[in-house]
C-alpha cells in the first residue's frame, strides 16, 4: 500500500438514529490512530474533520430519513475525496455512520477503471427505500453504490453505479434483512456470512475473496466495526451477537495486508457514547487499522 496515507474525518451521524457517530474521528484519533500510522513508517497528512451542515432531525422525505443531509454531507465528503485523489495518496475516512459510504465511493470510484470493494459488515448495508424496515440510509449505503435504490441516493455525485456488482463482497454478515436476502439471489452478489466463514475458515474466504477481485485496479475496504464480534468493538450502534473473533480478524487483516490490493479505507460505526468502558472500541480498532498497514502488535484485548 502507498506510503503516503491521507486522513479525513466524515462526523455524520444523521444515517441512523443513536447519538455518538459523530464523535468516531475524534475517538480514534484518541486513540493515537495517526501516532500508530506514522509509527510504521508512514507519512500520515491529517485533514481533520470534514465540515458538515448542522443536522436537525427531517421529515418529508420518508421512508428516507434525514435524506436531505446525508445527501448534501455525501457530496462534500466526494469532492473533498477528488482532492485527495490528484495528491495521488491512501484515503483514510474515518466515520461516522456507514450511510457516508455513498460519498466515499463516489469520491474513490471517479479514479478507477474497475474499482472493487470489500464490505465488512455484520449487515448487508442492502436495503432500498422500498425494502428498509427502519427507513435509516446507513443500511442502504452498499446498494446505493451499486446503483439500486433512490435515485437521489444512487445518483450522487452525477453517476451510478459506484461499483459492479460483479466487483463487491461482503464479508461478516449475520443480520441480513428479508428484502436484502432476496435482492443478494436477484443480483448474484458474493457474500461470505459468518455461517460461510466457520464452515470454510477465514484463510480461504481470503483467498476466495482475492481471486475474485483481481480483475479490479483498485480496492477499497468499507470496515464497519460491527463486523467483529462485540466483545472487540461494543461501542457501535448495531452490534449483532457472533461476529469475527479476534483469530480470525488478524488473519483477515494481515491477509489484507500481504494482498497488497487496498487502495482506500473508511471505518465506521465507531459510537464512543455507546461505551461501558472508556475508549475501548477506539483501542481495538485502531489496533485492526494499523493490521491493515502492516502492525503485528496484539489487539487491545489481549493487553
Amino acid at each position: 500500500m502507498k506510503k503516503n496515507i491521507t486522513v479525513l474525518g466524515m462526523p455524520i451521524n444523521s444515517g441512523q438514529p443513536k447519538l455518538g457517530t459523530h464523535l468516531g474521528p475524534e475517538g480514534l484519533r484518541d486513540a493515537r490512530l495517526i501516532e500508530r500510522l506514522r509509527e510504521l513508517n508512514y507519512k500520515v497528512t491529517d485533514l481533520g474533520d470534514l465540515k458538515l451542515d448542522e443536522y436537525v432531525a427531517e421529515t418529508g422525505n420518508e421512508p428516507l430519513k434525514n435524506l436531505n443531509h446525508v445527501e448534501s454531507s455525501c457530496n462534500r465528503l466526494a469532492e473533498a475525496i477528488d482532492k485527495i485523489n490528484v495528491k495521488e495518496e491512501f484515503p483514510l475516512i474515518l466515520g461516522g455512520d456507514h450511510s457516508m459510504a455513498i460519498g466515499t465511493l463516489t469520491g474513490i470510484a471517479k479514479k478507477y477503471n474497475d474499482l472493487g470493494v470489500v464490505w465488512l459488515d455484520a449487515h448487508g448495508d442492502l436495503n432500498t427505500d422500498e425494502t428498509s424496515p427502519s427507513g435509516n440510509i446507513h443500511g442502504m449505503s452498499l446498494a446505493a453504490s451499486l446503483g439500486i435504490g433512490a435515485k437521489r441516493l444512487t445518483t450522487i455525485g452525477g453517476y451510478s453505479p459506484k461499483v459492479r456488482v460483479k466487483n463487491a463482497v461482503l464479508i461478516g454478515a449475520r443480520d441480513l434483512d428479508e428484502g436484502e436476502i432476496a435482492l443478494i439471489k436477484d443480483i448474484g452478489m458474493k457474500v461470505y456470512t459468518m455461517e460461510d466463514i466457520e464452515k470454510l475458515g477465514m484463510d480461504q474466504v481470503m483467498s476466495e475473496t482475492f481471486s475474485y477481485l483481481s480483475h479490479c485496479d483498485g480496492v477499497h475496504l468499507s470496515l464497519d466495526v460491527d463486523a467483529f464480534c462485540p466483545k472487540l468493538t461494543p461501542g457501535t450502534g448495531t452490534s449483532v451477537d457472533g461476529g469475527i473473533r479476534d483469530d480470525d480478524a488478524l488473519i483477515l487483516l494481515s491477509a489484507l495486508h500481504q494482498s497488497n490490493m487496498l487502495t482506500s479505507l473508511e471505518v465506521v460505526e465507531v459510537n464512543p457514547l455507546l461505551e461501558e468502558v472508556h475508549s475501548w472500541t477506539a483501542l481495538n480498532t485502531v489496533d485492526l487499522v494499523t493490521i491493515l498497514f502492516g502492525d503485528t502488535a496484539l489487539l487491545a484485548e489481549s493487553r
